[in-house]
């Protein structure tokens, strides 16, 4: 283990950005050194979405996300309940364990053959449902 603490932080959070976020969490209880460098916003811009027009479209989406103080609270502010976007149809998560991207679809968004005819299809609405 010594030879890891000898190690940078920067050359540690090189390492632990090439792994999950699950995986990353998990190897900062190995040291304080990890620890630390599981915080860098290095390591969580990797698992963060790398397109920054999509990330602010998203941020537009949610303005509370804007104050987020680091990549790190960004990254867990967007995988804990999913934002609703594209004007209702459709939701964006990422998830917790693995940094990857979640979608929900609106059923009305979708083209469904003979969507519209009444014998081979009926919409039932859904007060709870979260997409329009």
């Amino acid at each position: 283990m010594a030879a890891f603490e000898e190690l940078p932080e920067g050359c540690i959070a090189a390492i632990l950005s090439r792994t999950t976020p699950l995986d990353a969490g998990r190897l900062s209880l190995v040291s304080k050194s990890f620890l630390s460098a599981a915080y860098s916003d290095a390591v969580w811009n990797q698992s963060l979405p790398s397109d920054p027009q999509f990330i602010d479209s998203i941020i537009s989406q949610s303005p509370s996300l804007a104050n987020t103080p680091t990549k790190k609270a960004l990254y867990l502010a967007l995988s804990d309940r999913p934002i609703i976007v594209d004007n209702g149809k459709k939701s964006f998560q990422l998830d917790r364990k693995s940094g990857k991207r979640c979608y929900m679809l609106a059923a009305r968004s979708l083209t469904i053959a003979w969507g519209d005819d009444r014998r081979y299809w009926n919409w039932i609405a859904m007060s709870d449902s979260r997409l329009a």
